[in-house]
């Protein structure tokens, strides 16, 4: 068998869709987001809510993080399309299904899917198997982070960067170092003027509370056994002063309190994202 057809998708992009499933088939209504294609494209064992990182209660601060973080960049791009944007690029693009869910925004979008050749190569295949496909407005582009660029890479695939794009990354920031992370904004702050840049980062262990800095202690060590080490931190003034330094225009930060407020007022089950992931949004 080729490598297209063995290549495995990464595990944690495997978690993520996971937990996005979970939301749906655990949490009440109203979901933050409903989100089971992916389940489909993890292509995992039925048995995968026994899993120990599905606990439902044990994971539940994560998962809300997730299911906000995502529902935060969906609305994003929605908001973006309708003032013209028509370019779409993810970083780090994993088990994502907007294409496949929101078929009347991504309609008018060309989007950029950017992940490893071999997960992207698994992706491609499951697309093909469940029946999806990968329609002319959706570009897979394989990219060895190490060695090629993503700016380089997008734009033989069909990225215009003489106009306005979102860009998302998500769960990415932290297994970069510092100093990539830099890079990162430095060229993201080159895209054209009218784009907006969606990113998340992990806070600095000081700047949780105790009750969470045990649970982020957990997942790191689990991390680094896994392979996946957390490499960087930072906290929202840092932030802030590195994407000025960049060159972007316009930039704040989306916090735990302000997803809370925006997609989990008033829920009964207790429902919350943690307090480590922030996002920054960034205009240029």
């Amino acid at each position: 068998m080729g490598a297209e057809a063995t290549a495995d998708p990464d595990s944690t992009a495997v978690r993520v869709a996971l937990w996005r499933a979970l939301h749906v088939l655990e949490d009440s209504e109203p979901h933050v987001m409903s989100d089971e294609i992916g389940l489909r494209l993890a292509d995992v064992d039925d048995d995968w809510r026994n899993r120990p990182d599905m606990d439902p209660k044990a994971t539940s601060s994560s998962r809300a993080g997730i299911v906000a973080r995502a529902r935060f960049v969906e609305d994003l791009v929605a908001e973006q399309v309708e003032h013209g944007v028509d370019q779409y690029i993810l970083l780090g693009a994993g088990l994502d299904t907007f294409a496949q869910r929101r078929p009347d925004i991504a309609a008018r979008l060309r989007i950029f899917e950017i992940d490893r050749p071999e997960p992207q190569a698994w992706k491609r295949r499951r697309l093909t198997d469940l029946g999806f496909g990968v329609p002319e407005r959706l570009r897979l582009v394989p990219v060895d982070f190490e060695t090629d660029s993503w700016w380089d890479r997008s734009i033989a695939a069909g990225f215009d960067p003489g106009r306005p794009a979102v860009v998302s990354s998500t769960g990415v920031a932290m297994y970069l170092t510092r100093e990539a992370n830099i890079a990162t904004l430095n060229q993201l702050s080159r895209l054209a003027a009218g784009s907006t840049v969606a990113m998340t980062y992990l806070q600095p262990l000081e700047l949780v509370g105790p009750d969470e800095r045990a649970i982020r202690q957990v997942i790191e060590r689990n991390a680094r056994a896994s392979g996946t080490p957390f490499l960087s931190f930072f906290g929202p003034d840092e932030m802030l002063r590195l994407a000025g330094e960049s060159g972007f225009a316009t930039a704040e930060i989306i916090s735990a309190d302000d997803q809370r407020r925006r997609y989990f007022a008033d829920r009964a089950d207790g429902l919350r994202p943690a307090d480590s992931e922030q996002m920054l949004k960034a205009t240029t």
